[in-house]
């Protein structure tokens, strides 16, 4: 498997980048892209072991993953969903355009899972296929989980807090204005069903499995419940079923492209 980290440049933005594909292709029929959770990065060694197990079975195929706004190796200090939104529909765009990609597929973790869901919501749907796991529905509690007590009241006062893991980013009080306004689960996902999957542990310890039950109840979309596994999927033998399964759904021969 070769790698490529670079820069998707449009639009006054600047995003972190990598692609991982055989040979020497410049251009590709299908290519998936990842979208990782908050406080993670497209660096993850989730993202590169399912990149190595999908090109191991379709090698003319490419995976790409970028750093959200805040996150990884991006040079932005402020997490905000409009600027999140704006990154997702540049990468799409340099996807179709410098890639020429004529089936994209997204396989999307917990935030990432929720501001796919946004997009579809805001835009449209420019997948093929979607794989979320463990998508973060009820995000703007998710979000408030990770402010320390002390800083609430500093939100409150208009001003920013730090927020994250390894890496640190600022947010502030517009953030929670931004997910509250678009609550995924208040919108119907029918038209998208049958190209869609959620990947869920029942024993994740931060996003409610049975969220991701209702939402599929809800939608007649497929649940794919991995018995025991946690929230970060750290155990190789629940993350190789998940990755199984998330090939399996994007295999061309499952596909009506």
């Amino acid at each position: 498997m070769k790698e490529k980290q670079f820069d998707i440049n449009g639009d006054g933005l600047s995003i972190r980048a990598r692609i991982m594909s055989e040979g020497n292709l410049r251009t590709f029929d299908r290519v998936i892209l990842c979208t990782h959770g908050f406080g993670s990065s497209k660096d993850v060694a989730n993202i590169t072991r399912f990149a190595e197990k999908e090109l191991a079975k379709h090698g003319s195929d490419a995976v790409l993953a970028f750093d959200w706004p805040g996150h990884g190796r991006d040079s932005r200090k402020k997490l905000e969903i409009s600027v999140c939104m704006n990154y997702l529909d540049q990468v799409i765009s340099y996807i179709k355009d410098t890639l020429q990609a004529k089936y994209i597929y997204n396989y999307s973790v917990s935030f990432g899972g929720y501001l796919t869901l946004r997009y579809l919501v805001d835009k449209g749907n420019p997948f093929t296929r979607i794989v979320l796991r463990a998508p973060g529905l009820r995000m703007h509690d998710l979000m408030l989980k990770n402010v320390e007590e002390a800083d609430r009241g500093r939100l409150e006062k208009g001003r920013e807090v730090e927020v994250g893991f390894e890496r640190k980013m600022k947010i502030d009080r517009s953030i929670f204005d931004e997910l509250a306004a678009v609550d995924v689960r208040k919108y119907e996902y029918f038209d998208w069903a049958d190209d869609m999957l959620v990947i869920h542990g029942t024993k994740d310890e931060m996003v409610p499995f049975e969220d991701s039950r209702q939402f599929c109840d809800n939608n007649v979309i497929e649940l794919f419940a991995v018995e025991g596994a946690d929230h970060s999927f750290r155990n190789p033998q629940y993350m190789d079923m998940a990755i199984h399964r998330v090939i399996e759904f994007f295999s061309p021969e499952n596909v009506k492209e």
